[in-house]
Formats: C-alpha cells, structure tokens, sequence
C-alpha cells in the first residue's frame, strides 16, 4: 500500500479518545505501511498509536479466515482454537468485539465507546464455515444473466433503485452463461456458492453484535454505520480463481483445470475469488468494479441505525453521500468541534458534510454538491447530479484519456454517455476535477504500481541491500513484505543448530497449505517441501542431520520458469529436487523461524510442527535479479498488493 494516514488528519478514534470515549479496533487495518507492520515496528501507525485504547485483528489487505496473521494490541498471537474446533475469522471478531465493550460498560458503564470493526468478509479469499456453503448449493446454477437481472428487480420492487434506471450492458469480458461450458459453469457457480455463504455468514456475526449491545440496555442509543469499502472484485478474472495466488503470478487458471478441486472451494484447503460475470452481477444495476470509478466501483450502499433519534427506520435516502461524510456525521452528532492541531501537527480542514440533516428529512436536496474520485488513473467526478468519469489504461498518457459524461438524476447506471451531445458540460466537469485535485492533493497523477506497492522500493524498507538476512529465534511471523523475499529468484538459506537425539520440527516456514515452502527435520532427515499450489515438490536428504551442533540448509537455483533445490548438511550436498514452476509470489502468510505459522505448507507434518532443538540463526542470501526476472517478480507483488486493497 501507498503509506499511512496523515499526522495532519487525526483519526476519528484520536479526537473522540480526547473526549473521553474508549476507542477499539477490530478486524482489517491496512493503514500503515506493510514493511512497518513487523514486531520490529516502528509502531507509530498501528492501531494503539493512532487513537484506539484496544485492537484485534490483522494488519494486511487479507488474511485466510481460518488461519488468519492475528495482533492484539501491539503483539502477534495465535487463533484461540483450530479449525478442527470451529475457528473461524468473523466469529472470532465479533468474540473481541463483544469482549472490549464488557470490560468497558461493566466497569465504566457510563464511558461511551467507538468501535471500528472491518470484517476480512467479503474480501477475498471467500471461506466460510461448511453448513453456511452447503445453504447455497445449487442456488446460482442459472447463472449470472438470470440472477443479475432478479437482483435487478428486486432493487426496483425495494425501491432502492429507480424504475428509469437501467439495467446497465455486459462489461467487456463477461461471457454470455448461456455461452459458457458445463465445468465454467460449474466452477462459477460453487465460487458464487462460497461468497454467498461468506456473506451469510458475516451477516449473522453482524445480529450477534447487535443482540449483545441490546442485552446490555447500549442498542437504542447507539449509532451504528453499516458499508461496503468498494464495489464487486475483478481480482477473480474471467473464470474465477480457486487460488488467487496463482492469478498474482501470471497464471490463469481454465475452469477445466481447476473442476477436479471443486469441492474445496470456501474451505480451509482454498483461497478463492468469483469471476467477472458474479462480480458484476454484485454491483448490479451498475458497470465495471472495484478499483474503477464507474459507479460499479464505487457506489455502495450505506445503512445507519439509531433508534433514539431516526423516526422512520426502514426508510430509504437518496442524498448523494461519500465516505469522507461519515466523520463529519459523528462530530455533529456529538457537537464536537475538531482541533485545528493535533499533537503539534497542523489539521487539515474536514472536507466532508454531515449527512445528519437526512435522519429527519429524507426528502431535503442533497448537501453534499461536489466529490472527485481517482484511483491509479481512473477519474471521476460528481457535481449537482452530474459525473464525468474515465477509464485509464495504465503507463498511457492521462492526456489520452476518454472522459464521458452522465447526468445521474435520470440516469444511476451510466448508461446514456452525453460526452457527445454536450461538450461544454463535460468540459467544465473536467476542470472542475482538475480544481478538486488540486485542493485535495491528488497532483500529480502517479497510476504506478510496482513502484507504490513493492516495500522494497520504499525509502523505510527493512530489506538489506546485500540482500542477506539473519533471523535468531525465538521470534514473531514475520508478513510476507518483511521477510526474504525468496519468491522468483536463486537463494540459499543456512540454520545454524545444536540439536539433541531424534530432535525434528521446522526451521523456515513461508507461506501457507495452499502454497509456499518448508525446510524441517523429520525422521533425521533433512527435508525440503516446495508447495506449488499443493504441488509438493520434496526432497529428503540422503544422510542423517548429525547430533549436537551443525550447519543445515538448502540452495535454490532458479534457471528461467523452473528450479533445482540442493540439501546441504555441513555443506556436503545430500539430496535434490526439480521444480517445474518457481513461484514469483508464494503466498500473502510471511516466514517464520522455528516453526510453521498458520495453516502448515508441508502435508507431513500437523500444527506449527515447532524445532525442540536450538535454532541459533537461520542466514538467507538472495541472489540478485535479471532485469527480466526482476521485472516479473515486481509485477507478481504489485498484483497481489492491489488485489489486497
């Protein structure tokens, strides 16, 4: 990700912590730099420092729901039960949830709270527990065609949508579902299946949230903001994914190859996103996704809850509002005049607009008149009912850009471009766009990627520039930014250790079950398992590790798309494997030393399969780059980091 929040922006948590509220984060941060977010800090961007007294969650874009990178305040911990027990993600977050709010209310009963809770749910990877997969089985065989234009419907029977709005054509891409094989249609469908049961899911960890306020007396004069980030993900391509990974490293996956997994699919054993066809059909009636400034990315519905003070519940609004609105809502709420510093940094000015007035008046004109948009070159920009938005193709001119116009009174889905018909409309909008930016900081346009997104490129990367690391245990995971980056390239990896008789267990572990590698001891022997996409590529050595102190490791050579890995033992090479595929990217889960962190990357062993002798230093070299390989491996790491968003 690009950086952190601003010092110059006090969070909402920093300036209600001051007035006395007790502040709690739960769930997805992915608000400060990934190289930053190790046991070796700086902390001064996670969740404690910047204005929450207490957080639960995971510092990524991501994270496996079943075995998911857990911090607590400011320290790393394991699920509090296995997956073989019921563990799962949303379930646990709501356990912390409830939690911090009892040790406030049953002490301090009359402090208030704020709790900010980001679900993993619906980001990719889809998993959810088996009874919620199996309530979807069979709902989506009619495909996409037919069940985009129910929602459709159902929109307009609602009200949510208006009857003139259209329902907006196929996106580039989008196969017809009549048109599609047997195994693409069945591959979608299981993937849907999964995201339905994800959502379910969520949502009944969202009433359990809500039942325990209530049972404490706190639902009715609670507020409570309820929202999507994004639209739909067009991370899953034109097929789905079974495993994103394997989309980040340039490999598409053809439902024929993918139809012999389909039973894992929103399991443990999975990492999967839907395809395109369900993607738009989730940000029905509306065009393209998540990442675009066409409604399809960023128009979502918002619900607000607070019974004491909204008349009408069940009503609709139809002001337009954006996310920047929500803080504003808050402090005009409770009164609360924002500092113009804030811990000797000077505040921005708050650009947002409360969206209070419509709690009372659903009918009142919309407040809010003007908001640009922009994402990695994708522009857009609101204005009084109107948008002028573009497409941009990254590395082309911005110049080049074909801007189109729309007048979203009559017409939400972006169907009728007037580009044409009124140019001078579109031509102030442009303008108007360029002023926004201006003011908000937006200039110059940087569409960039690998550059942004790569830790190693960044002026505070911890990563050596002799490339050689050394880890002494016992320590934390590491995330997957932080730690060697072995993916696409030769290396080789040195344990230094003291190991009593029949001693076995893990002395490097990267990634996940899904994918990634393990170096351990097992048996005597020194093995090496290279999981590619639960391909296991595995060599055991041909001698025994010897008792008491040695050095143990393993070189990997990368010659083009394959590799050889050699075992050595006191340098003496005892063992080899071929493999056929060298990953460029193995896995968002990072190493860990002296045991195996999250789900285990080997099928020889169970749990974290920890080392029970003395693991004194394990040693990395990387080798260096072609230009060639560098350039692929960047691009593999630029295309997970923008699918974690």
């Amino acid at each position: 990700m690009r950086g952190h929040v601003s010092n110059h922006a006090a969070t909402v948590a920093e300036v209600l912590r001051d007035e006395g509220f007790a502040t709690f984060a739960v769930g997805k941060w992915h608000l400060c730099p990934m190289e930053n977010a190790s046991a070796a800090g700086p902390y001064d961007q996670w969740p404690l420092q910047r204005g929450f007294d207490r957080y639960y969650g995971f510092l990524d874009g991501e994270t496996d729901q079943f075995h998911p990178e857990l911090v607590y305040d400011n320290h790393f911990v394991e699920p509090p039960k296995s997956v073989e027990d019921g563990y799962h993600l949303s379930e646990d977050l709501i356990d912390r949830s409830i939690e911090f709010i009892h040790d406030t209310k049953s002490i301090r009963p009359d402090r208030p709270f704020f709790l900010y809770l980001a679900f993993g749910a619906t980001h990719a990877p889809h998993q959810a527990p088996a009874a919620y997969r199996e309530k979807y089985r069979g709902r989506f065989d009619q495909g996409w065609d037919v069940e985009r234009e129910r929602w459709y419907q159902n929109q307009i029977d609602m009200g949510v949508t208006s009857p003139q709005t259209k329902l907006a054509p196929r996106n580039p891409g989008v196969e017809a579902w009549a048109d599609m094989g047997e195994n693409d249609k069945l591959l979608a469908a299981r993937l849907q299946e999964a995201y339905a049961g994800f959502l379910d899911h969520t949502d009944e960890q969202i009433g359990r949230l809500v039942d325990a306020l209530a049972e404490i007396q706190e639902m009715d004069n609670t507020i409570v903001f309820l929202m999507s980030d994004n639209g739909a993900s067009q991370e899953g391509g034109p097929f789905g994914v079974l495993h994103e990974m394997k989309f980040f490293n340039g490999i598409l996956e053809t439902p024929d190859e993918a139809i012999h997994r389909i039973d894992e699919i929103g399991g443990p054993h999975s990492h999967s996103n839907y395809p395109w066809g369900w993607a738009q059909a989730g940000n029905t009636p509306f065009r393209w996704y998540k990442q675009n400034t066409h409604e399809g990315g960023v128009h979502v519905p918002l619900i607000v809850r607070w019974p004491e003070n909204i008349k009408d519940p069940g009503s609709l609004r139809t002001q337009f509002h954006h996310v920047n609105d929500i803080v504003p809502t808050i402090y005009d709420i409770l009164g609360i005049n924002p500092p113009d510093e804030y811990r000797g940094y000077e505040q921005m000015p708050i650009t947002g607009t409360s969206m209070k007035y419509t709690f009372d008046a659903a009918d009142e004109p919309s407040k809010k008149r003007v908001q640009y948009f922009e994402m990695m070159g994708h522009r857009a920009i609101y204005a009084d009912g109107w948008k002028a938005v573009t497409r941009h193709e990254a590395g082309t001119p911005f110049a080049d850009d074909d801007w189109e116009l729309y007048n979203l009174a009559q017409d939400a889905s972006e169907c009728e471009n007037l580009a044409e018909e009124m140019p001078e409309k579109l031509a102030e909008l442009i303008e108007l766009w360029w002023k926004e930016a201006e003011e908000n900081g937006v200039l110059p346009l940087d569409d960039r990627t690998v550059q942004l997104f790569g830790a190693r490129f960044r002026d505070q990367s911890p990563h050596p520039k002799d490339r050689h690391y050394v880890y002494r245990p016992p320590m934390s995971p590491m995330p997957a930014q932080v730690g060697a980056s072995i993916g696409g390239r030769s290396w080789e990896l040195t344990a230094t250790i003291d190991r009593p008789a029949k001693t076995n267990g893990v002395l490097y572990a990267s990634g996940t079950e899904n994918a990634g590698l393990s170096i351990f001891i097992q048996n005597d022997r020194l093995v090496f398992d290279y999981n590619c996409f639960g391909n296991h590529q595995i060599a055991d050595s041909t001698i025994e590790v010897p008792v008491g102190g040695s050095k143990v490791g393993v070189r990997f050579l990368r010659t083009g798309g394959t590799g050889k890995a050699t075992l050595l033992i006191n340098d003496q090479e005892c063992g080899q494997v071929d493999i056929p595929l060298v990953m460029n990217i193995m896995s968002s889960v990072g190493p860990s030393v002296g045991y195996d962190h999250g789900s285990p990357v080997s099928d020889r062993y169970s749990d974290e399969f920890a080392f029970g002798g003395q693991l004194v230093t394990v040693e990395i070299q990387l080798d260096s780059q072609s230009a060639a390989e560098a350039k692929e491996n960047a691009a593999a790491q630029a295309r997970a980091a923008m699918a974690q968003q």
